[in-house]
């Protein structure tokens, strides 16, 4: 009796590598990166958003420490969500282009190759 590769159990780390990716692209979640630019534009509004809500804490907070704290982590998470962001768009016009397009760019133009 055969039983179907379709019913076995797959596991997380099958699961976690669905979409074949390799190096850093695997902090990535699956269902992030099958979806990569959407995301990338989710995570840079988001930071534009919570850089605002740290400046307007700052505007708004009064002069003790905690207001210094909450604008600080509102500062810090804002801009780590505009550098994963970027480094995913990145990673998404990387993963656009196609080998044909990957091997013209590597060519030498008329004028610099050696002869």
């Amino acid at each position: 009796m055969s039983v179907s590769r379709h019913n076995e159990h797959r596991g997380l780390r099958s699961w976690w590598m669905s979409p074949p990716r390799h190096g850093m692209r695997l902090i990535i979640a699956p269902w992030e990166y099958r979806h990569l630019r959407g995301f990338a534009r989710l995570r840079r509004a988001s930071g534009i958003t919570l850089i605002a809500l740290g400046l307007i804490t700052l505007s708004f907070g009064g002069n003790d420490w905690k207001t210094y704290v909450w604008a600080l982590a509102f500062g810090v998470a804002g801009g780590a969500n505009l550098v994963f962001g970027y480094w995913e768009l990145t990673l998404a016009r990387s993963l656009r282009l196609t080998p044909g397009q990957l091997a013209s760019r590597n060519e030498p133009q008329d004028g610099a190759a050696a002869g």
